[in-house]
């Protein structure tokens, strides 16, 4: 599993970006048995440039938390018996890796939702890669079932890392 991690902000964070977001995508991969090795993109930004990315792809002028831009089209979630008929879009030429796609995250929305939830930076970060990590799985959370069995995963990975709410 690789991460590619960019933060394009000045934000620090008192913990390691790049592990936490390895060990997360890690354990979400291996929650859903995935049987390749796996590569995924994330941008850490600011308010305005999650806005820009919500209007130019969503239609939506606001920020958002999180953005997930799945690489891989699923018939049904973490489904992974179809993704070689795909193989020429879907996996990485010269390393044979799966690409999941890209995720973009906000700090601003990182220490914003930690304040109001009352845990650590880390458990919100965290938290939005493993949501997010879900969604390039093809997971949704349109319907009140898809959501709670998002919710449910979500947990669990948190849990199994031992990333929990202060």
């Amino acid at each position: 599993m690789n991460v590619y991690l960019e933060n394009e902000t000045e934000t620090a964070f008192d913990f390691d970006t790049e592990e936490v977001a390895l060990s997360v995508a890690e354990k979400v991969l291996d929650m859903e048995k995935c049987p390749y090795e796996a590569v995924v993109n994330i941008l850490l930004t600011n308010d305005q440039g999650i806005r820009e990315f919500n209007q130019n792809f969503r239609g939506i002028d606001m920020p958002t938390d999180v953005l997930s831009f799945p690489n891989i089209v699923f018939e049904e979630p973490a489904d992974f018996s179809r993704v070689e008929m795909q193989a020429a879009d879907c996996f990485e030429p010269e390393t044979g890796e799966l690409i999941l796609g890209d995720i973009i995250i906000s700090v601003e929305r990182i220490r914003e939702q930690a304040e109001n939830y009352g845990h650590s930076k880390k458990r919100e970060f965290a938290f939005l890669v493993a949501h997010s990590m879900l969604h390039l799985l093809g997971y949704d959370h349109m319907a009140a079932e898809e959501e709670a069995v998002m919710e449910e995963k979500q947990e669990r990975a948190m849990r199994e890392l031992q990333i929990m709410r202060d």
